[in-house]
């Protein structure tokens, strides 16, 4: 399996070289981070290079992440906003050297919302064919008004548009908040995931069902990155048996 760290989430406030290195040290081959516009991208792949892991998913650019920003893809009237956010992501993953980006919907809802998704996601599909993108659906309890709240709403999209560089990013928290059965939902989807995330229902380190659904989907074929997106309980060095129980 190939495992990687969430850097927002995992190794505490520390500098980002320290994270990086913390996470080479767990055994991580892959890292992502959710805006890590704060750095020097040449830096960052520089400091990956020197530690061992990849770089493997960074989110679309978003100045306003911390105040509740979420983006602009689905947000009617944005496109403009949206164009520029997208400028700069790629920007960034092409000297970071990151192959994967997770397009943020934003917050909006209807007919009118839908319609901008659907375009902006033509477009950043369209612009940069050689790279991946992916579409992730949040669960309305903890982002409430994010335009993509669901499973079969991510289905329509990506069934609509059948773009070969966009994919389903398949989060097994979000999931089980919305009361989904991983299994089951892996069954509906799985043939458009490409990058998994997870953690515990409970936004913690990863339990023994979330083991038990990541060995599921490596028999059935998945080869994608699996992430660890989680809030661990305390030092994160001292949660990692779901890594260790995984190379078992």
């Amino acid at each position: 399996m190939k495992l990687a760290a969430n850097l927002t989430f995992l190794f505490g406030d520390a500098p980002m070289w320290k994270k990086i290195d913390a996470a080479a040290d767990a055994g991580f081959a892959g890292v992502e981070v959710l805006q890590p516009y704060g750095e020097n991208a040449a830096d960052l792949r520089h400091r990956l290079d020197a530690a061992g892991p990849s770089l493997v998913l960074i989110n679309t650019s978003e100045p306003d992440w911390d105040a509740g920003g979420r983006g602009y893809a689905a947000v009617p009237g944005a496109g403009d906003r949206f164009r520029a956010s997208l400028d700069d992501t790629l920007a960034f993953a092409d000297a970071a050297a990151c192959p994967r980006i997770h397009i943020l919907a934003g917050i909006a809802e209807g007919e009118a919302a839908r319609e901008s998704y659907l375009a902006n996601l033509a477009h950043a599909a369209a612009q940069a064919p050689d790279m991946a993108f992916s579409i992730e659906p949040l669960n309305a309890l903890d982002q409430p008004g994010y335009f993509l709240n669901g499973f079969e709403l991510a289905l329509g999209v990506l069934e609509e548009l059948s773009r070969p560089n966009l994919g389903l990013q398949f989060d097994t928290y979000h999931a089980a908040r919305m009361g989904k059965d991983l299994s089951a939902l892996w069954e509906r989807c799985g043939a458009w995931v490409r990058h998994v995330q997870v953690a515990g229902p409970d936004r913690h380190e990863p339990g023994p069902g979330e083991v038990a659904f990541l060995r599921h989907i490596g028999n059935l074929g998945y080869t994608g990155w699996i992430s660890g997106e989680y809030v661990p309980a305390g030092r994160t060095e001292d949660g990692l048996d779901w890594l260790t129980q995984l190379r078992a």
